[in-house]
């Protein structure tokens, strides 16, 4: 019997998002424990959840009593206890392609946006809102500029970034277009990365991910709470 998993997340956090793609597609239950980042300061600041993760970030991933941190190294941890469909394809040089468009996503566009920046910059720099969104949007769309010139290597008949199922590249840039949609980024310049955006959210795994579907999600949310 396989041990039970519990994903502490929150409904609109990225990095969350990637994992849920990724138990969807190995086809695991599991348990969604929210930890709310903007209530009371954020949850993820909380005593039991620092000692979990001394990052205080979402996700934490837990098989059995372990504990994984870190939403691409949880994601080949799933790939390796549970091969079946594989997130990472059979070559070394596909598989490195696979990595590298993942890490553009994961290690240099959503740092530069995650909330403890965009937190950063207003309460110790006292950065107007505008201009934060002036900054995110600028390194999200460099950052999609360079995804969507990469995926040209591959051939046009691709369902997904690398090939006709998705991988560990796919469980990331599906959480970064709804980011940029999020902040007003025009998708109209990225055709590739729209077609693949799309064929991921049309399958089961990706769908069932989104964050308006997760448990703890608002039903309806205040225009002051848009941004959180």
């Amino acid at each position: 019997m396989t041990e039970r998993l519990t994903l502490y997340s929150y409904w609109r956090s990225s990095a969350a998002y990637r994992v849920r793609i990724g138990l969807n597609l190995k086809g695991l239950p599991y348990e969604t424990v929210p930890v709310h980042l903007v209530r009371n300061g954020g949850e993820q600041h909380l005593p039991d959840y620092a000692r979990a993760n001394p990052q205080k970030l979402v996700p934490i991933l837990e098989h059995g009593q372990r504990q994984l941190r870190q939403s691409l190294a949880i994601l080949e941890y799933l790939d390796e206890v549970w091969p079946t469909p594989p997130l990472l394809p059979a070559t070394a040089r596909e598989r490195q392609r696979v990595r590298a468009l993942a890490q553009l996503v994961a290690c240099d566009i959503h740092p530069l946006n995650n909330l403890r920046v965009m937190r950063f910059f207003e309460h110790e720099w006292n950065v107007p809102q505008s201009e934060r969104d002036v900054w995110m949007k600028h390194w999200m769309i460099e950052g999609l500029e360079a995804f969507e010139t990469l995926l040209a290597d591959h051939p046009s008949t691709a369902e997904f970034c690398d090939g006709h199922a998705p991988t560990l590249a796919d469980c990331c840039l599906v959480p970064q277009v709804y980011n940029a949609r999020r902040f007003g980024v025009d998708m109209a310049p990225f055709p590739t990365i729209r077609r693949i955006e799309a064929a991921c959210l049309a399958l089961p795994a990706f769908d069932a991910a989104r964050p308006e579907r997760q448990p703890d999600a608002p039903a309806a949310q205040p225009a002051s709470a848009a941004r959180a």
